[in-house]
């Protein structure tokens, strides 16, 4: 089975900017690029509560702690969230609920879905579900071998060009084996030959 393509930046932005044409732009953005700038696999994505991210002062969290049931594995794992990310997600939750101070949204229930549906809002997606909202997205941007799981491995592999370690991407990665992380390193020519050039 071939692995999901990587996108490059340009493609990812051709995918936000579809997203912004479209019905749900702010939450569709959201989550492609929780999947992009964490490595969030989609079926924990589909987890996510608003209390998963929202401290109860109203800011954003910098850590993610995921519970078993939510996360591949049946383990307790911390997601680190970017500044770029927390800044994303702040935006996504302001114009969702349509207030600039989140505050008021912890006095809320904030164990419902951080991602509603029309049909589920509190609920919000299941995995297989927003696999095949990723799928559909990609698809209507010709992006040809992408899929659910491209966020993830794009994530890494962009990651490992800047010269990240592979122990540290197995970290952030949340695998157990380092073999499995160097699978979702995609090959980048470019940085293969300036690699040559430093000898």
């Amino acid at each position: 089975m071939s692995q999901a393509r990587v996108l490059s930046e340009r493609e990812l932005k051709q995918v936000l900017n579809y997203c912004s044409t479209q019905p749900h732009a702010n939450r569709n953005r959201c989550m492609m690029l929780l999947s992009h700038l964490s490595g969030m696999r989609v079926g924990t994505i589909a987890t996510l509560t608003i209390e998963n991210v929202l401290n109860s002062d109203g800011t954003i969290k910098d850590e993610i702690r995921l519970l078993p049931h939510q996360v591949k594995g049946s383990k307790h794992i911390t997601v680190l969230v970017s500044k770029k990310l927390r800044e994303e997600l702040r935006t996504y939750l302001q114009i969702r609920f349509g207030i600039k101070d989140l505050l008021a949204v912890t006095l809320t229930d904030t164990s419902r879905a951080l991602f509603p549906t029309q049909k589920n809002p509190n609920r919000g997606f299941t995995a297989n579900t927003l696999c095949q909202l990723f799928g559909k997205i990609y698809s209507d941007c010709h992006l040809d071998g992408a899929s659910s799981h491209s966020g993830r491995r794009s994530f890494i592999t962009r990651l490992a060009d800047r010269g990240v370690g592979v122990h540290v991407l197995m970290s952030l990665a949340n695998h157990t084996n380092i073999s499995t992380t160097q699978r979702y390193i995609s090959q980048n020519p470019t940085i293969m030959k300036a690699a040559v050039e430093l000898l």
